[in-house]
């Protein structure tokens, strides 16, 4: 039986995507069935607003700011998910990255 696996799906602007990309490689991220560093990116544009107490990469506190951004998705085994978000959050500019983690399953877990 092999490890389970799950997905992370991230956002970072592109002046910084390629530089996560390498970190979470490193750490284990983007490995399956004989390949490394597989991910797939889609561009799109992040809106928040800093609020008081805040250290933005990008923005001012109080105002809302429109980011383009890339949505980075990648699989990574369970084992691996803490030092790779681990990695993520160091490499990534943004005080506070958004991220998600789910569950994947493949045709071994029918």
């Amino acid at each position: 039986m092999t490890e389970p696996l799950l997905k992370l799906v991230f956002f970072v602007p592109e002046s910084h995507k390629e530089t996560v990309k390498q970190a979470i490689f490193a750490a284990g991220a983007g490995r399956y069935e004989g390949y490394d560093c597989c991910s797939w990116e889609s561009q799109g544009r992040g809106q928040f607003r800093p609020l008081e107490g805040s250290d933005p990469f990008i923005g001012s506190q109080g105002e809302i700011e429109r980011v383009d951004e890339f949505r980075v998705e990648t699989v990574c085994p369970e084992s691996r998910i803490k030092s790779i978000l681990q990695a993520l959050i160091t490499a990534h500019p943004y005080e506070t990255p958004a991220y998600e983690v789910w569950s994947v399953k493949t045709l071994d877990d029918f």
